[in-house]
């Protein structure tokens, strides 16, 4: 296994990618402590993993967290403290919310502000709260779930593309402050997922999500999206020992060779492979004066 005896916090666990991303720390033998706004449903769920644990003495946990909320993910973390044996291991920063959708001068300022507490701070306080415990202990690992956001501009739903891509530059600046503590961070792309936020692109329907990505989102709901267990086979690499030395990287899940990044360390360290970075016109071979 894995994972096996690693301690694990794993935010929006309860449904969707999240919950894969549990389901698969779970088999291969990690401690897990996932959190939801639905603290019920969480906990019903860890109830029904906790039956199928691989180990002896393995622990699957819940606990209803706001990710948003300075006081809830001090509790969560206090709740992981007290209920693992041994230090946190892995973070993973899940949860997320596509906001609101529509011409960005049109849309509610506050639900687009929710959204970048959700997505953004609600990675960066985990984030914090996970930093202190693993430069304590030497070790740890960060995975920050990104995605298409983060890659490309996606009109009229400007508040989550805006916010993903802070979470990409957040996980490369915590991946060199971290480094000397061994302390690896990372951010996932998953994939087009058939998850609730393709469901609530759909019923936005294209005269508010536009017609282009309407129709991209109906061809995938069709003929189905990208597996979440795929996305949850990466976190699980990137949450290992063999990973070890990965730091700082946009990974996708669907495109790139993760299963074997350990090989390529050393060229990692040394370029922007895999990483947001701005493009000249020299490096499309082409040479514009500056006057």
């Amino acid at each position: 296994m894995k994972l096996a005896n690693r301690n694990a916090i794993v935010t929006g666990g309860s449904q969707g990618l999240g919950r894969a991303i549990v389901e698969a720390f779970v088999r291969e033998g990690a401690n897990v402590l996932l959190c939801a706004r639905d603290e019920r449903v969480a906990a019903e769920l860890a109830g029904t993993l906790q039956k199928t644990v691989p180990r002896e003495g393995q622990r699957v946990l819940a606990q209803g967290c706001d990710v948003s909320s300075v006081e809830e993910v001090e509790t969560l973390f206090g709740v992981g403290d007290a209920a693992f044996e041994g230090p946190l291991h892995v973070l993973v920063n899940n949860a997320g919310i596509y906001g609101p959708k529509g011409p960005t001068e049109e849309v509610d300022f506050e639900e687009w502000k929710r959204c970048v507490d959700i997505n953004l701070h609600g990675t960066l306080l985990p984030c914090r709260a996970a930093m202190r415990r693993f430069k304590a202990g030497g070790y740890g690992k960060i995975v920050n779930l990104s995605g298409g956001g983060a890659t490309n501009p996606m009109p009229n739903i400007s508040a989550y593309a805006a916010s993903k891509a802070a979470v990409v530059r957040l996980t490369e600046t915590l991946a060199l402050e971290l480094r000397e503590h061994r302390v690896d961070v990372n951010a996932v792309a998953p994939g087009a997922l058939n998850t609730r936020l393709l469901d609530e692109v759909l019923a936005a329907g294209p005269e508010v999500v536009g017609e282009k990505f309407y129709q991209q989102s109906r061809k995938q709901a069709q003929e189905g999206g990208v597996p979440l267990e795929l996305g949850a086979e990466l976190c699980v690499y990137l949450a290992s020992a063999e990973s070890d030395g990965v730091t700082g990287k946009l990974i996708s899940a669907k495109w790139d060779p993760w299963k074997r990044l350990h090989e390529y360390r050393d060229e990692l360290d040394r370029t922007d492979i895999y990483a947001l970075r701005r493009i000249t016109p020299e490096d499309r071979g082409k040479t514009w004066p500056l006057e």
